[in-house]
């Protein structure tokens, strides 16, 4: 009897991960193994796709798009690097001195979300136009040359891409901040550190598990985006993400869209593995 009663007790874990599990299998992973199924077909849209197995799909857009490729990783590195640079100082500053505010300064951060990500990255395309309100008084007042521009270069589209990501490196940076508390640092200097020493020793390691969170959220999004290179960006600052949709929509080439797809998941995969494994995720989430 007491076997029988324990036995519903240890499978309501199971239970109530149950609906989740349906979601993810029914909206991810079928379509994931039909992805995968039709990356390896042949045909076109006209004669109809047949499974051929042809793994050449992979090859063919590696050596097509390789260079796109290693530019949207290139990209995206680059976004979350000054996504970090932005955010630890924000994210520092609001979880230590926000004070009673902290709330309405994290919606602040939050609130051009309100608005859409396209409409965001237009208003950024009209801001940096060449005679835009921003560039259009400098160059007025000869503070800037006449034919500067930033539009259309490889820099606006780091820039959109760590303006439209940076509230998914500030929030889980602040969170692991928060948890720190001012009540460390404070013990750490009555043990005679000084402020840098208290920082570089105590805050910095502990707020760690934010970072690597805030650098997967953002890393992974920012190397398959297309919008930003599409809007703000030039013919070479082409992104991987603007290729597979060219290739899906424009040319009904779906092997080789989906081909692609798989690869840029292989890679970003493999780039969060490796980065999990030099900087210790499981140390860094207090994993034992």
């Amino acid at each position: 009897m007491a076997r029988r009663s324990r036995t519903p007790g240890r499978a309501a874990p199971y239970w109530l991960v149950l609906p989740a599990g349906l979601w993810l299998a029914a909206f991810f992973l079928v379509p994931l193994a039909s992805m995968a199924s039709l990356s390896l077909q042949s045909g076109d849209l006209v004669d109809g796709f047949e499974q051929t197995f042809r793994w050449q799909n992979y090859r063919d857009g590696l050596d097509v798009y390789g260079p796109v490729l290693g530019r949207s990783l290139g990209y995206g590195l680059a976004a979350t690097l000054l996504c970090a640079l932005l955010a630890y100082p924000a994210a520092y500053w609001i979880a230590f001195h926000g004070g009673r505010r902290r709330q309405w300064y994290l919606f602040l951060i939050v609130s051009p979300y309100f608005v859409s990500f396209v409409l965001r990255t237009i208003a950024w395309r009209q801001l940096l136009t060449d005679e835009g309100p921003l560039l259009g008084p400098l160059k007025d007042a000869g503070l800037l040359d006449a034919g500067f521009r930033v539009l259309d270069t490889s820099g606006a589209v780091i820039a959109g891409l760590a303006y439209n990501f940076l509230p998914f490196m500030v929030l889980p940076v602040y969170v692991a901040l928060a948890r720190v508390g001012r009540e460390l640092p404070e013990a750490a200097r009555d043990l005679y550190a000084s402020r840098t020493q208290a920082f570089l020793r105590v805050v910095l390691p502990l707020s760690a598990p934010g970072v690597f969170a805030g650098v997967v959220l953002t890393f992974v999004p920012m190397s398959a985006d297309y919008v930003n290179a599409e809007v703000l960006g030039g013919p070479g600052d082409t992104m991987i993400g603007s290729v597979v949709r060219a290739e899906y929509f424009d040319n009904s080439a779906y092997p080789a869209a989906s081909a692609l797809s798989f690869t840029l998941m292989a890679v970003l995969l493999l780039a969060v593995l490796g980065y999990a494994r030099a900087f210790g995720a499981r140390r860094v989430l207090g994993e034992p």
